[in-house]
């Protein structure tokens, strides 16, 4: 084989291939390239390269399908993975919305009950104010009162010291006794 690939070679020199030859010729360089390519493809088969490079391919092949597979699965792990995501943003998002509603009714209760204690405590106030102003106006009148007696008694004692005798005065002492009596009993 070597001597025919050595003679082929030694034959197949580009002056002589260049030339008007019928093709089962090896002066025609068609007929020495399908020469060479059938014993290139001979030494391939002879060293069983075929098989080898289909198992490299097919190696190769499986190498690819399971990173394929790999890939498949690392997505739909990323597809659920976003899915549960976004279930939780939802979640959390619903859940910020109830904080939000529960606070602002907590604020509008403590908003109310704020503004029925200011109430209570302005109507408290205004009912101190008001027994402070009666006590005022009730002390107000026993002065004036007090002091009306005093003037009268006063005037009741001048006019008495003028007008009234000794009889007279016995008479009324009595009647006054007797009046004082009635109330008491």
């Amino acid at each position: 084989m070597r001597v025919l690939t050595l003679l082929t070679t030694l034959l197949a020199t580009p002056a002589l291939a260049a030339g008007d030859y019928p093709f089962f010729s090896l002066y025609n360089t068609d007929m020495v390239v399908l020469i060479a390519f059938i014993i290139f493809v001979g030494i391939l088969v002879y060293f069983k390269v075929p098989p080898k490079i289909m198992g490299l391919l097919d190696n190769r092949a499986d190498t690819i399908r399971s990173e394929l597979d790999e890939a498949r699965r690392l997505r739909e792990e990323a597809l659920e993975l976003h899915a549960s995501f976004e279930r939780k943003r939802t979640e959390v998002k619903e859940e910020a919305a109830r904080i939000v509603e529960k606070a602002k009714s907590d604020a509008q209760i403590a908003a109310d009950q704020a503004k029925a204690d200011i109430e209570t405590s302005i109507a408290r106030r205004m009912k101190a104010a008001e027994d402070k102003i009666a006590s005022a106006e009730a002390s107000a009148i026993r002065d004036v009162r007090n002091a009306a007696v005093s003037i009268a008694v006063a005037a009741a004692g001048d006019v008495m010291a003028t007008q009234m005798d000794a009889e007279r005065s016995n008479a009324l002492i009595d009647k006054a006794l007797a009046t004082a009596k009635e109330r008491l009993h």
